[in-house]
């Protein structure tokens, strides 16, 4: 009896956690925020605030994270909005913010169900994770940027929030830094 308690709260969180990312997502559909979270409204909204305008950024980049907008959206208008030092900077630490903010919600509503895996080909995946995890953090946010159903699968396992903000910086300079040069030049001509 005693094993089916803890197996029946893991699914409960689960399912809560399911079911909020659903409603997320439909919240920000049925009131148009996905919609109006747009590289052009956000740089635009960044400009008008002034110096709240970086403070706006960051409650939007971290909406449009749980909502699902995808977090290049963000970095492109702080380039654009800021240049490309500046865009830079800001695009980083939004992006690790709105990563953050995921982060707990997940871990708080989920729990870490993946740190238990008993699957032998789930358990060999995430054996990275445990062996080296800011590597595998790093890479995989070289692979897949800032994709919700990676940071989502993060925070279910066991890795430590340290190892996960440190990762995800690694894995983010390189790939944000190519973007603040290439969104630069695209959209300077």
């Amino acid at each position: 009896m005693s094993d089916t308690k803890p197996a029946r709260t893991k699914w409960l969180r689960i399912g809560a956690l399911i079911a909020l990312t659903v409603a997320l997502i439909a919240i920000g559909h049925a009131t148009g925020v996905t919609e109006h979270l747009t590289r052009e409204r956000i740089q635009a909204t960044m400009l008008e605030l002034g110096a709240l305008g970086f403070l706006a950024y960051l409650a939007m980049f971290s909406v449009g994270e749980l909502v699902h907008v995808p977090g290049m959206v963000f970095v492109a208008a702080a380039i654009l909005a800021y240049g490309p030092v500046m865009g830079f900077a800001a695009g980083m630490v939004g992006a690790l913010v709105s990563l953050t903010i995921s982060f707990y919600v997940v871990r708080t509503v989920g729990g870490q169900p993946l740190g238990d895996v008993q699957r032998p080909m789930l358990k060999r995946m995430l054996a990275h994770l445990d062996e080296r995890p800011i590597v595998t953090i790093a890479v995989l946010r070289l692979l897949v940027q800032m994709l919700p159903a990676l940071n989502y699968a993060l925070a279910m396992s066991k890795v430590r929030f340290r190892d996960y903000l440190v990762g995800s910086m690694l894995g983010l300079v390189p790939v944000i830094a190519i973007a603040a040069f290439a969104f630069d030049w695209l959209f300077a001509r």
